[in-house]
């Protein structure tokens, strides 16, 4: 029996119940990718905007070919019991089948039935009855299937009904196993020559996340996250008195979906957005908000901490990182039409309540404290292609747990003027992706930052700062689903001001760093994906006297 079959006649409510658990599936299978813009809002209204249509003839594609239909026809305009499409058409290419036709009789069976039942039996005459038993004698068999069907349907939906998690709300998890190795000779160091051996174990570690998706009008929705994981930064830590170092040494061998909490599960994500207008689309962070889940960071195949790159750096542009784990609003414009505009405000936080939105203190709070006033113009005249041009204006109060890139680049690049330090940074970047076709894809992105000491010993010092990358991606490669990915780019490094001509001998960006990424993800089902890769950093911290350091990595990635 087709879906044609069920959208064309409004058998029982219990379709509707089965298409919402479908979609439930559907959702689990696309874990984190959620609804963001008032194009996709518009274009899953139109999908199930269903209407009434009385008359068998408006169906512009059923041929009326026989007295059964000329019957039913009659009985249809008479009693209104088939629910059609508002645009008269069937959405098919054939004829109604005998099923179909059975269906529509069986609609106004139980059409005829509640009228006398309700004790208006003289609004039906004896000659539709007649008609309606000639109708049921004929079809008879038909519409014994049809009716063990539909109580079949009944009972699995009923089952479902008691077991549902909410009406209201939709959970969605992702749990992250990951095998990862480092090698190379030793370890990266700023400047200089390095000193110690690059000692690394191999790793077995995980990271899972439920998402919480409630929605109250149909086009709102309120995220809930709770997150635990015990994947270390592969940068390691520094010797202390007590501890000899440890990692490589570098953020640039940082992998992207790392985070240890211990496996201790927190609340490290509440948002809730909705549409202000058609056109406007709003959404605000409590806590965690990321830029980089609010926009467009036109690199869609590697963009995912859980199905993208294995890398920090190959998943998007460095400026998506501004205001990480913030609070505050994001609001975009006109996002159907190709041109549409985005504008955000995030007050950052280190995540453990010391700094951030939620503390009044001195250099904190939503506004006088850490924060990045965010801009994105998006062009895309055709589905094919997709550009942006993105500007970032952020500010960070003294935190020693923030930096100019959050973690990504060089160390240099991230605290040019000391850690901790006062600083005020400018952001451009340009991003693009064009679908050469359904099998390849490229994307890329450039950025220039110019950031300025405003306190500390480097006060009124100012450094100009440069990143850039591409990636390719074949699509359905040795299966359909599956994705061969090369990221290749040069971090973020200081290319200038005045702090490189003063900061003789210490965190020099002398030389170029290159970041190159191959990866395969495979698909084994909907809900597992297997990615296994190489990170490649040629003169890790941009610094020549370092060796190159090679991360392996294997993924699985379960959704559900």
């Amino acid at each position: 029996m087709t879906k044609r079959f069920w959208n064309l006649f409004k058998v029982s409510p219990v379709l509707v119940a089965a298409a919402f658990f479908a979609a439930n599936s559907a959702l689990a299978a696309e874990v984190n990718e959620q609804v963001t813009n008032v194009a996709q809002l518009s274009e899953s209204q139109d999908s199930n905007n269903i209407g009434q249509v009385t008359s068998v003839s408006q169906f512009s594609d059923v041929q009326p070919t026989d007295w059964a239909f000329q019957a039913l026809q009659s009985l249809v305009e008479r009693y209104g019991c088939i629910a059609g499409y508002p645009n008269s058409t069937y959405r098919g290419n054939r004829a109604l089948t005998r099923y179909e036709f059975a269906a529509g009789l069986n609609a106004c069976l139980d059409r005829v039935n509640e009228l006398i039942a309700t004790a208006t039996a003289d609004l039906v005459s004896k000659q539709d009855l007649a008609t309606l038993q000639r109708l049921q004698e004929e079809y008879s068999a038909e519409l014994a299937t049809l009716r063990g069907r539909v109580d079949g349907l009944e009972a699995r939906t009923a089952e479902l009904e008691a077991n549902q998690f909410s009406t209201t709300t939709k959970l969605v998890g992702e749990g992250i196993f990951a095998v990862s190795d480092v090698f190379g000779g030793d370890r990266a160091v700023n400047a200089g020559n390095p000193t110690e051996d690059l000692n690394y174990n191999t790793t077995f570690s995980d990271r899972v996340r439920l998402n919480l998706y409630s929605s109250f009008t149909g086009t709102d929705q309120l995220q809930i996250r709770l997150n635990a994981g015990n994947i270390v930064s592969n940068a390691g830590t520094a010797a202390t008195a007590t501890a000899p170092a440890s990692g490589t040494g570098t953020n640039m061998t940082r992998l992207g979906f790392d985070g240890d909490t211990g496996n201790s599960v927190a609340i490290d994500k509440i948002n809730y957005a909705f549409n202000f207008t058609d056109a406007v689309r709003v959404k605000v962070d409590a806590s965690g908000g990321e830029l980089y889940e609010n926009v467009n960071t036109f690199n869609p195949d590697f963009a995912s901490s859980g199905r993208g790159a294995l890398s920090r750096y190959g998943r998007f542009s460095p400026i998506y990182r501004q205001g990480q784990n913030g609070a505050g609003l994001t609001v975009t414009f006109n996002p159907n039409s190709a041109i549409s505009l985005t504008g955000a405000y995030l007050a950052p936080s280190t995540g453990n309540g010391v700094f951030g939105a939620n503390n009044p203190g001195l250099n904190n709070g939503l506004f006088n404290g850490d924060n990045t006033i965010f801009g994105q113009l998006t062009f895309k005249p055709n589905k094919a292609f997709n550009i942006g041009l993105t500007y970032a204006r952020s500010y960070f109060a003294g935190n020693a747990a923030n930096s100019l890139f959050q973690g990504t680049g060089s160390a240099f690049a991230n605290n040019p003027f000391g850690v901790g330090t006062r600083t005020e940074s400018n952001n451009y970047g340009i991003q693009a992706t064009f679908q050469l076709s359904s099998a390849l894809a490229i994307s890329g992105w450039g950025g220039y930052t110019t950031a300025d000491a405003r306190a500390g010993v480097n006060a009124g010092a100012d450094a100009d700062l440069w990143y850039w990358a591409g990636s390719l991606a074949l699509k359905d490669f040795g299966g359909e689903g599956n994705v061969l990915g090369v990221i290749f780019g040069q971090p973020p490094k200081v290319t200038g001001g005045s702090i490189k001509n003063v900061a003789t001998n210490v965190n020099l960006d002398d030389d170029t760093s290159y970041h190159l990424e191959g990866l395969y993800k495979f698909k084994l089902s909907d809900n597992i994906q297997v990615t296994p890769g190489v990170l490649v950093i040629f003169n890790p911290e941009h610094n020549d006297a370092n060796d190159t350091i090679y991360v392996g990595t294997l993924r699985t990635t379960f959704t559900f």
